[in-house]
């Protein structure tokens, strides 16, 4: 059902609810099967990542509350933090209108990018100087 599925959502009143494993069920995962997931800091509200997360993946998210994803260049899960220690904890999930997106906000443990920066967004475009500029993040 996928996305006609999320389109029936649109026309619900709020406070109704539907059961998590009926709401997997339907996720319109791509034809790699994999969503693209937002981590996003709970208290501050930073954007501090994008990964992917396939539907096993996703349920070791909801099971463990630990965020974890689907590595599309290893081909394996990959538990945020599990080597550097630098974890996130899951506080709140929440699918866009059309289920083919996940925004998770997290509790950030240490820097959520590999560089060892807060968040992997700290190349800004500016498109007036026609450069790409490094921020602190």
């Amino acid at each position: 059902m996928g996305k006609e599925y999320f389109k029936q959502l649109e026309s619900a009143e709020e406070g109704v609810q539907r059961s998590l494993e009926e709401v997997v069920e339907n996720i319109p995962f791509d034809e790699s099967g994999l969503i693209p997931v937002i981590s996003q800091d709970a208290s501050s509200g930073e954007v501090l990542m994008l990964a992917y997360m396939n539907v096993d993946a996703l349920r070791k998210t909801l099971d463990t509350g630990h965020m974890t994803f689907w590595s599309r260049s290893r081909q394996s899960f990959w538990r945020k933090g599990e080597t550097s220690g630098h974890m996130q904890n899951l506080v709140e999930m929440c699918l866009d209108c059309d289920g083919d997106a996940l925004l998770c906000k997290v509790e950030q443990i240490g820097p959520a990018c590999h560089t060892n920066r807060r968040s992997c967004f700290y190349l800004r475009v500016n498109a007036e100087a026609g450069v790409v500029e490094l921020i602190d993040s």
